[in-house]
């Protein structure tokens, strides 16, 4: 069973756009998914080169017109360069469940953006799909992607000891999850205290 996403929506939140990934953001992709840093807690191939970048994007867009999953390019307000990429993807029609991911090119860590990027996605995964429930499976190792599912209002729902088989290695998972009244009910204090401050 799949999701009919429709056409690919386009968002926007206080600083980025996000849209459909394209073969013309090929060498963003490579500079993503071929970063050892930055796929060190993703358990997946390395783009090696042009060639898998592409094969990449195609997938993603396969996947979307499938329905099994949508991953946008995150781009700054008026500027068309990926900065990084977040989607929601594993989903559970039965369940009303989906799993979030997102990475961001080194140089745009420490600014909030994963954060901005996350609020968004849940906003339309409850909002627009009309989800009941998101989560985010993590490497225990990875704690600023801890802090940002935390500061989005994710709770710990277990630590599952290495459940995960990658490269000659098992691997700790740990799972965040966040319901839809709990992301409604926090949006609605941020809306009221952000009232309270105009």
């Amino acid at each position: 069973m799949d999701i009919n996403f429709g056409e690919f929506p386009i968002l926007e939140s206080k600083r980025l756009t996000y849209r459909q990934v394209t073969r013309d953001d090929a060498a963003e992709i490579l500079s993503l998914r071929g970063d050892e840093v930055l796929m060190k807690y993703i358990p997946r191939p390395l783009a090696k080169n042009m060639d898998d970048a592409i094969s990449h994007i195609d997938n993603l867009r396969e996947s979307f017109e499938k329905g099994q999953h949508i991953n946008w390019a995150v781009t700054y307000k008026g500027q068309n360069k990926i900065i990084g990429t977040a989607g929601l993807f594993r989903f559970q029609p039965e369940n009303l469940r989906a799993e979030i991911g997102y990475m961001f090119l080194a140089e745009h860590h420490g600014k909030g953006l994963a954060s901005e990027a996350v609020h968004t996605i849940l906003s339309y995964a409850f909002n627009v799909l009309r989800l009941h429930s998101v989560e985010a499976v993590i490497d225990p190792a990875n704690l600023p992607s801890e802090k940002v599912l935390v500061a989005n209002g994710f709770s710990k729902e277990g630590h599952f000891r290495e459940n995960c088989y990658w490269e000659g290695r098992y691997l700790d998972s740990v799972i965040y999850s966040i319901l839809d009244r709990e992301y409604n009910s926090r949006s609605q204090t941020d809306q009221a205290t952000n009232g309270l401050k105009a």
